[in-house]
């Protein structure tokens, strides 16, 4: 499966699966803007995919939970490119602990505000790069946490409510944006297992029934979601954890 030439946007991309998309897409042949909290840790990322001899990439700093940050973030996006045809909503703050007093107030806005509002705002400022494109897509990591009655996760409350909401928002953005021929696509994932892409590992990971859902089985999903005719809405992937 290739996505050759496509321009490709990635949010929260410094480390854990947001890096493993990065550099799996540049080596599917598409131009990546990937972004991070931090621009030193977009630039690592960048770095490695130059590294590999992939000269398409552009990092960028992006706090995804403030909304000034954001519309820098598009503007700078624009300034390379008129077009973008896929977006990748990866970025999103993790909080641990069953017990709703475990966390602060500063934790607890940090996981909504990345994950649900960063993923609104994010959308919405690179929306008008999106249909310019001839074939846009939108591809949001939300959790199985945003599986309605889900209980099996240790995240906090706060996690939950903010991939809740990231849900809720794809849902509703897949009715909406379709008459406009932009597809969203969201993906449930279990915990999973995110080889490190430059690894030999990640040639030779076991991907039997009874492993552990992998990072590379997510990237196949994603990259078979956008190769499919533009007749074709895939609105979500929802996966079975492990036995």
């Amino acid at each position: 499966m290739t996505i050759e030439n496509r321009r490709v946007v990635i949010t929260g991309a410094a480390r854990d699966f947001g890096r493993t998309l990065a550099i799996a897409f540049a080596r599917l042949g598409a131009e990546v803007y990937l972004s991070a909290r931090s621009l030193a840790g977009a630039e690592r990322t960048r770095d490695e995919i130059r590294a590999l001899g992939h000269d398409r990439v552009h990092a960028f700093a992006c706090d995804i939970g403030s909304p000034e940050s954001v519309r820098a973030f598009a503007d700078a996006v624009r300034e390379h490119t008129d077009h973008v045809d896929l977006l990748i909503n990866n970025g999103a703050a993790w909080l641990e602990g069953e017990d709703l007093l475990s966390a602060d107030d500063e934790a607890i806005l940090a996981t909504t505000g990345s994950g649900a509002t960063g993923t609104v705002l994010v959308t919405k400022y690179f929306l008008p790069l999106l249909l310019a494109s001839a074939q846009p897509d939108i591809v949001t990591m939300v959790s199985v946490c945003g599986v309605p009655n889900f209980a099996g996760s240790s995240a906090h409350d706060a996690f939950y409510a903010a991939k809740g909401a990231q849900s809720a928002f794809t849902g509703i953005l897949s009715k909406r944006l379709r008459e406009r021929g932009v597809r969203v696509i969201s993906l449930f994932p279990p915990d999973f297992d995110n080889i490190d892409p430059l690894s030999p590992e990640w040639e030779t990971a076991p991907r039997g029934p009874e492993n552990t859902l992998t990072a590379q089985s997510l990237v196949d999903c994603i990259t078979f979601a956008v190769n499919q005719p533009r007749d074709c809405f895939i609105s979500a992937f929802h996966f079975e954890p492990a036995p």
